[in-house]
């Protein structure tokens, strides 16, 4: 019995004094990982920049810090290390070219234009770029579309196809369960509370969703008509035969792609166009974004903060925020405005919104810090891929609005929605209720019953006033009357396009853009450019991703293009009642 003790106790030890090794090792392993991901890149010999088309784009990526690590696929990607990137990779003479690989980038419409401007801007240059795919997405066709060489596996397929875009309703199925959502709104175009009240798409909805898809393909078909040397009409008739479904020689006959290789092919293509050498030397994305740009460092001072405001509005962060997804939290963001407001080195402000919106009430709130942020300071908005509804909000008050022409906004309305479960507990699990309350009213808002008409009178006129003050806000910062705004507002969604015809925002450009006419109106020629808010740190990262559910972040792969849904139910009890957004689960599918 002795010896089976001492034996016991020697293993337990030796497991823990393993354990403390073991550890001792990763932590040593990942912080090397870290300082050398920070780690200044220096480019000495010919090279060519390696850009991957993979992932989901983020406006600011907290990448994966296990990914490359241990083998696994970098999951987020950030576009502006790409647009950083791209743009070192042009100024550094020790960088040839740029070789893109399509691994199906996850962006919406208007990110995958910026990357494509800035591939653009690369090729000015005089520098080649290069496209391979054993398998083009149609997001990532457009982009590589800007190369001299598309190259396309011998096996392979490219997606071509067109714009679609649809809604899941529930209104049925919840009825099946005994379930109800009474629901309060404000706008014609309001759709975002559809699928809990009907079955099909209202032809209001349907009216708007066909105008912004029709711009949108229109784009890119012109854009890729520019690159290929391909009429409209003849791209038009491509996406309606579905290209996806051809032969690798039909898309190379139909002018889409230049030729078929296998990957020695792509190599050795590769090392004609660096002058024969056999050694490529690759830098990839987080290689090239630590080149330190040639021009020397501002020593003025003076900076100009490009704030990111990118996900779903809400008051404090969710705490079942479904994989992480980034969110806008009223509470942070005023923080860090005010401290950016009462900074006096940041002479101007960038307000960078990828928003479709969120709580009505968290909104104001951003609002009000961005009204008192521009008392002191220039403050330009940047649209990225939406800026609607509460991402209008938050914007409507800024000095300069920039969008792209492919940004979706507008959607300026509200609505209420308040699940009711009366015929679930009491008609299908035959559960009864009773009580007292002091007031008429005091058991409004209950889940166990429905809302009588002097209640639903009473919230339908808290949604119209909640629509008031949004319009009201929108006029004081659009220089327009109340009236105005309703009659380009009632939850319509716009393009950028149709939004600067409108007056809903000014000038049409990128992030770049925003960034010189924050820099004019602030009157400095000298300045640098900082991010915000500051990314997470390695161990901060890690924390986080110790701390999210396995099975759930590893869950919203499984499920793809359902993740929204199951999101929504899962935070339906901790959102907001009153909500500026477009619908739920809007998609382009690209």
């Amino acid at each position: 019995m002795k010896d089976f003790l001492k034996y016991t106790l020697a293993t337990i030890a030796g497991i823990v004094l393993l354990t403390v090794v073991i550890t001792i090792i990763g932590i040593s392993s990942m912080a090397g990982m870290m300082a050398s991901s920070e780690m200044e890149t220096k480019v000495t010999q010919p090279s060519l920049f390696k850009l991957s088309l993979e992932g989901e784009v983020y406006e600011q990526a907290v990448d994966d810090p296990f990914a490359s690590f241990m083998g696994g696929e970098q999951t987020t990607v950030s576009l502006e290390d790409i647009l950083s990137a791209t743009e070192k990779a042009a100024a550094n003479d020790n960088i040839k070219g740029i070789y893109l690989e399509a691994k199906g980038l996850g962006a919406s419409p208007a990110t995958l234009t910026a990357i494509r401007n800035a591939l653009l801007k690369f090729k000015e240059s005089g520098k080649f770029i290069v496209a391979y795919g054993d398998t083009y997405s149609q997001g990532d066709y457009y982009v590589s579309s800007v190369a001299d060489k598309v190259i396309l596996n011998p096996q392979g397929m490219l997606g071509w196809h067109g714009l679609a875009s649809q809604s899941i309703f529930f209104t049925d199925a919840m009825k099946q369960l005994g379930m109800e959502m009474q629901i309060f709104k404000v706008g014609t175009y309001k759709s975002a509370v559809e699928p809990f009240m009907a079955t099909e798409m209202s032809d209001a909805n349907r009216e708007q969703v066909t105008a912004f898809l029709t711009t949108l393909w229109k784009g890119i078909v012109d854009d890729v008509s520019a690159s290929r040397g391909l009429t409209p009409e003849v791209l038009n008739a491509y996406a309606d035969s579905y290209l996806d479904l051809s032969t690798a020689e039909d898309v190379v006959a139909k002018g889409m792609a230049d030729t078929l290789l296998y990957m020695d092919g792509v190599k050795s293509y590769l090392q004609e166009c660096m002058g024969g050498d056999k050694n490529l030397h690759i830098l990839s994305l987080n290689d090239v974004k630590n080149i330190r740009k040639n021009k020397p460092l501002d020593k003025s001072g003076n900076i100009i903060a490009v704030y990111y405001a990118q996900g779903d509005i809400v008051q404090t962060p969710s705490k079942t925020n479904f994989g992480g997804s980034p969110e806008i939290a009223s509470d942070k963001v005023i923080m860090d405005l005010k401290d950016l407001r009462e900074d006096d080195n940041v002479k101007a402000v960038v307000f960078r919104v990828n928003s479709g919106g969120g709580s009505a009430y968290a909104s104001e709130q951003i609002w009000r810090e961005i009204v008192l942020l521009k008392e002191k300071k220039p403050v330009i908005v940047s649209m990225g891929d939406y800026a609607a509804s509460g991402g209008y909000y938050i914007s409507c008050a800024a000095d300069t609005i920039v969008a792209q022409p492919n940004t979706l906004t507008g959607s300026i309305g509200i609505f209420g929605m308040f699940p009711c479960a009366e015929k679930l507990v009491q008609d299908k699990i035959k559960l009864h209720f009773d009580g007292v309350k002091t007031n008429a009213l005091s058991d409004m808002g209950s889940l166990y019953r429905k809302m009588n008409d002097s209640e639903g009178a009473l919230m339908q006129r808290m949604i119209e006033e909640g629509y008031k003050t949004f319009t009201t806000r929108c006029a004081d910062g659009r220089g327009k009357t109340p009236e105005e705004i309703d009659a380009i507002g009632q939850g319509r969604v716009w393009t950028g396009e149709a939004a600067l015809g409108l007056g809903l925002v000014d000038v049409l450009g990128d992030i770049k853009t925003a960034e010189e006419i924050a820099a004019k109106k602030a009157g400095i020629d000298s300045y640098t450019l900082v991010s915000y808010p500051a990314p997470q740190n390695f161990f901060a990262q890690l924390m986080n991703k110790v701390q999210r559910n396995y099975i759930e972040s590893h869950t919203q792969k499984v499920l793809g293009e359902f993740s929204e849904e199951i999101k929504f139910f899962q935070e339906i009890n901790n959102m907001d009642r009153i909500q500026a957004r477009m619908p739920y689960f809007f998609k382009v599918q690209m």
